[in-house]
């Protein structure tokens, strides 16, 4: 039986998320840019714990919340500290798509 997603598929997928991951740079240029250079560090540290912070949330508790199997119907009740490695490289590769984007929202 073949798989659902081709390789290709899943490099594509990937190559996206580093796109969106890029924005990060574009928002600490921006953000930097406009506060007085003494204060340009804490905006960039501002920013990267932000992300950080919030991708690690969000693999704890946000992906099984939003892509689990609903209990009653209104939030997901399972993949929460979802799985990443090859094992499941499709539903690892759609989580980090998905992280990119939370880790963008947040810093917005």
């Amino acid at each position: 039986m073949a798989t659902p997603y081709q390789p290709l598929d899943i490099a594509w997928v990937i190559i996206c998320a580093g796109l969106v991951f890029v924005m990060q740079a574009g928002f600490l240029c921006l953000e930097s840019g406009m506060t007085r250079t003494k204060n340009s560090i804490n905006v960039a540290t501002k920013n990267i714990t932000d992300f950080g912070l919030s991708v690690l949330v969000y693999w704890a508790l946000g992906f099984g919340v939003m892509f689990g199997m609903s209990k009653g119907g209104l939030l997901g009740a399972d993949l929460f500290f979802v799985p990443i490695g090859t094992e499941h490289p499709w539903l690892s590769t759609f989580f980090v798509f998905q992280a990119m984007f939370c880790g963008t929202a947040v810093t917005i």
